[in-house]
């Protein structure tokens, strides 16, 4: 398996990189998410619909702190938001799973972006900001590594501010401008052979 190891400058003050990705030729078996999803009404039954694990307003906050509601994936409509980041700004927000508007995390929108993350696998930096991925298996053609590091490269320069991202932006309020976590080395290894650094990002 081939991985690509992007490290960034990770700056004061800002997130840990993370996102989702379909890779144009995926590597490896995609892993399905584990979604809790804070709504009310007619938005909870949509979620539900949509495939949501475990779906319910402000009581399920215990069962989070508990550790009895488990999740890989945490979404919140803006309805709640202001009820749930109280409690669970400490608990979720180290984890990275604390629901944000910037993420696309905060929606009105639900049951949409559960049906975009199917055929998606997560991506996260660690705490220094270095990002680790399996990006090809060893018997991919060249023009099938080439575009997925591409493609990967491409999505984590938009999340990092390296590039701009002109449908998030739209989303955002006018005057939150994401700070550029900049990129410092790509490296593409293997189990097997050295690392090759990647100068062309």
């Amino acid at each position: 398996m081939y991985e690509l190891t992007v490290k960034t400058a990770m700056p004061r003050g800002s997130a840990i990189p993370k996102g989702r990705i379909s890779l144009p030729r995926e590597p490896k078996s995609k892993e399905r998410d584990r979604i809790l999803v804070f709504a009310e009404g007619r938005q909870a039954e949509e979620a539900k619909k949509a495939g949501a694990d475990i779906v319910g307003g402000v009581e399920l906050v215990d069962g989070v702190v508990s550790g009895r509601h488990q999740a890989s994936l945490i979404l919140c409509t803006p309805a709640l938001i202001r009820a749930i980041t109280p409690r669970l700004g400490r608990v979720l927000g180290p984890r990275g799973l604390m629901p944000s508007e910037r993420r696309g995390t905060v929606t009105d929108d639900i049951a949409g972006y559960i049906r975009r993350l199917v055929g998606t696998n997560e991506w996260k930096g660690d705490k220094t900001g270095t990002i680790r991925a399996p990006i090809a298996k060893m018997d991919f053609p060249v023009e099938d590594v080439v575009k997925n590091v591409r493609h990967f490269l491409g999505v984590v320069k938009r999340a990092t501010g390296n590039q701009r991202d002109f449908a998030a932006e739209k989303m955002q309020k006018k005057g939150a401008a994401k700070p550029v976590n900049a990129i410092t080395r790509v490296v593409l290894s293997s189990r097997q052979g050295p690392g090759i650094q990647v100068s062309d990002i």
